[in-house]
């Protein structure tokens, strides 16, 4: 069986997307390498991304945080992927998802974008939705017509509440995580 290798989270960079809802992939990176201590992260001019080598649970896992911004999030994954060797079942990607509830957290093991373009590039980088994905939930707006708003804006105190319980119930259980039981961690999260 797979183990996890490359970890990347979806998001935009600058200070103004930190903490709103499109960057929960970011968001959920920053909040473990500071859990961790001690690893930074470095910025890597030849992948477009920010980029942390960390063990979780005996496991070396890259941490990915793409800079081309979310639509272009292919480049720089394809380019990581290449480099070291990782194929595309040997990697999490961890985004937003408008369909879910805030706070609810569930794994997907391939198929298409879901009209996600972070999603969508990184399958036409790879040429196919065969990758695991952690879908983080954000809430919906309530009207299509709010959705880019919505998105780009600051979760609540609340829903921010929300989003990272989820991420601190992925983390204590990391080894999981790491050996990729996706099903198991599923029922440990919920």
């Amino acid at each position: 069986m797979a183990k996890l290798r490359l970890l990347v989270g979806l998001g935009n960079p600058g200070q103004r997307y930190i903490k709103t809802r499109h960057n929960v992939g970011f968001w959920f990176l920053d909040d473990w390498l500071a859990q961790l201590g001690g690893v930074s992260w470095r910025s890597e001019s030849r992948f477009q991304a920010d980029f942390a080598e960390v063990k979780i649970a005996g496991q070396s896992v890259i941490f990915l945080k793409p800079l081309t911004f979310m639509n272009l999030s292919g480049q720089a994954v394809g380019k990581v992927l290449r480099y070291f060797k990782i194929s595309p079942q040997e990697m999490l990607v961890v985004h937003d998802e408008l369909d879910f509830d805030v706070g609810v957290m569930r794994f997907k093991s391939s198929g298409g974008h879901g009209g996600h373009n972070g999603l969508r590039d990184i399958v036409a980088t790879l040429g196919d939705g065969e990758f695991n994905r952690l879908r983080v939930g954000i809430g919906h707006p309530g009207d299509k017509r709010k959705v880019a708003d919505y998105v780009l804006s600051a979760a609540s105190v609340s829903d921010a509440e929300h989003i990272e319980s989820g991420f601190e119930r992925i983390r204590l259980n990391s080894e999981l995580l790491v050996q990729m039981r996706f099903d198991q961690l599923k029922n440990n999260i919920h």
